[in-house]
């Protein structure tokens, strides 16, 4: 609700203001904290290969993130991903094909309701850029896998959002034959059917500790 919030009340103020009148993001540091997932400004996209002739594209919109976040070192920070396999999505899938692909030939969501992700470690690898290693639970198998993330900036607060606001993007792939879902991948040699390597790319957003209130 405050996403959504937030989001109508910049939409109505770009209307209403004169840009130099409009209200500006607070200036104090980005605070340590715990932080939740903006599900309004995050998405979970996969791209695997289709007979070789496209990249198929879906995505995921059932998640839950949860990260404990410091921006002084963010190697210290630690992220927890929770997704929902049933929420599997594309656009204009045929008539049936998610719940396929939902179903016991590929994620087999009844058995397997939840797909989860723990980081383990943080390394940087420039200003503003990371690797996350972690593992991941998909289809009952748990292994490991690395996430190449940049971290976009963020704010403490500000008047339409009081609220801590932090922003990343991240990618990385897996082998989904590795986690035992190995239905429709191409014969060696060929690539006449589903790819066995999965591209992942994440955009989200999270909000976390209140803008505080500057003493008088």
């Amino acid at each position: 609700m405050r996403s959504a919030i937030f989001a109508a009340a910049f939409t109505l103020a770009g209307t209403a203001l004169a840009a130099n009148d409009t209200p500006q993001a607070s200036t104090a540091p980005v605070p340590k904290g715990a932080y939740t997932v903006d599900k309004a400004h995050t998405s979970l996209i996969f791209r695997v290969s289709h007979v070789g002739f496209s990249m198929y594209t879906g995505r995921f919109t059932g998640l839950d993130v949860k990260l404990d976040f410091d921006p002084e070192n963010i190697a210290a920070s630690r992220v927890s991903v929770t997704i929902d396999p049933r929420s599997i999505e594309a656009d204009n899938a045929p008539a049936g094909f998610l719940q396929t692909l939902a179903g016991k030939d590929w994620l087999d969501a009844d058995r397997f309701p939840q797909m989860t992700f723990r980081s383990k470690s943080v390394e940087s690898t420039g200003a503003k850029t990371f690797r996350i290693r972690g593992e991941l639970t998909l289809h009952g198998v748990t292994r490991p896998l690395a996430l190449d993330a940049r971290y976009n900036g963020g704010y403490a607060g500000h008047p339409f959002d009081p609220h801590a606001r932090i922003g990343f993007s991240a990618h990385g792939t897996l082998k989904r034959s590795e986690f035992g879902v190995s239905y429709g991948i191409p014969a060696p040699g060929t690539t006449m059917g589903v790819g066995d390597q999965v591209e992942i790319a994440i955009e989200t957003e999270l909000s976390g500790p209140p803008l505080e209130t500057p003493k008088s």
